[in-house]
């Protein structure tokens, strides 16, 4: 098996901050990077000594012979155009999420991609936080019974945007673009097809939505958990939020499933964790019963050590581009449902 050489558009928080360190950990080299920004330059020059840099996409293209997959970690309005021409050149990409501002676009990366016969996937890395295969893990066992609500809280106490394009770009920044996707592709990972929408979306502090709440429906008996209730998701993104809830909610006929805490976000509900043994994650409760939960093995990581397997045609895509389509359908309905005050049917 090879190991995969990376070439990386764009070389910021994603690119620098996410991309970059995973492929690191995987022990993947990064041989080629595409920023004009003179200090991310000399960032990428200082992190990858003998990595070539590069001022746009087609210098890129034109050193094909350097890198064996390209990274799209350009801002979210980039994606599909930067997506096309990788196709077209027949290039294996990653496409950080989301493919694109709207499921027409997102529709369009695969359909050249189909056309050329490009292999690419969609860089979904929340499928390996320890919450999600934990999860996944206990549905698995069936320990909640049939589950019929799960609720996901993504909140941060950030009044002052920063000052970046995900705040302040209404083509392509805003939550529901940014944390949407992971919010909707964990659902419908967990608990299957999405069937109907409800949604409020709101702009607090940015010029776009920085206040963001999902109600998706699912169709019976899909996922993971296989529950014969059509299960509802909750889902919550929001920057201006001084209180955060408990991070996720699985609520089932047998017991819940709750995490409080996220990384580095504070809640007031953490210290329900402080007693929490190592090796586990979240925790089971019935009532006035508590018991941890055994953490499942894993992290994000393994999403680049997926890409040799891939491209060598041994294992399937670390993530299916058609999930990445149906995510950004979802949210799609979102906007439209948000809009008219209504449910959308999917």
């Amino acid at each position: 098996m090879i190991t995969p050489r990376v070439a990386i558009i764009g070389y910021g928080g994603a690119g620098r901050g996410i991309h970059a360190a995973l492929a690191r950990e995987a022990g993947l080299p990064v041989t080629g990077v595409v920023t004009r920004d003179q200090g991310r330059r000399t960032q990428a020059a200082g992190d990858w000594p003998g990595a070539r840099l590069y001022d746009d996409l087609d210098a890129l293209l034109a050193a094909r012979s350097t890198y064996d997959v390209v990274v799209v970690a350009s801002p979210t309005q980039l994606h599909a155009a930067q997506a096309a021409a990788l196709a077209r050149a027949g290039v294996p990409f990653v496409l950080d999420k989301p493919i694109g501002v709207d499921a027409h676009e997102a529709r369009a990366v695969v359909a050249e991609a189909d056309a050329t016969g490009t292999p690419f996937t969609v860089f979904q890395n929340r499928r390996w936080d320890p919450e999600q295969l934990t999860l996944s893990a206990l549905l698995g066992r069936g320990e909640l019974g049939d589950v019929h609500t799960f609720e996901r809280h993504w909140e941060r106490w950030r009044p002052v945007p920063r000052k970046r394009w995900k705040e302040n770009d209404p083509d392509g920044g805003g939550l529901l673009l940014d944390l949407g996707p992971h919010l909707v592709d964990s659902a419908t990972r967990l608990f299957g097809r999405v069937t109907g929408v409800w949604a409020q979306l709101r702009a607090l502090t940015t010029p776009t939505e920085d206040d963001v709440f999902l109600v998706l429906t699912h169709e019976a008996g899909g996922g993971l958990a296989a529950s014969p209730h059509a299960v509802t998701s909750r889902l919550w993104a929001g920057s201006v939020v001084a209180a955060p809830g408990p991070r996720t909610r699985v609520l089932g006929t047998d017991g819940a499933y709750l995490v409080t805490t996220f990384e580095q976000d504070a809640s007031p509900l953490e210290r329900f964790d402080d007693d929490a043994p190592a090796g586990t994650h979240g925790w089971f409760t019935r009532g006035r019963e508590r018991r941890p939960v055994p953490a499942a093995a894993g992290g994000h990581a393994d999403f680049y050590r997926a890409l040799g397997p891939w491209l060598d045609g041994e294992e399937p895509a670390p993530v299916d581009p058609a999930d990445a389509v149906r995510t950004a359908e979802v949210l799609d309905a979102a906007r439209v449902a948000a809009r008219q005050g209504r449910r959308v049917e999917l």
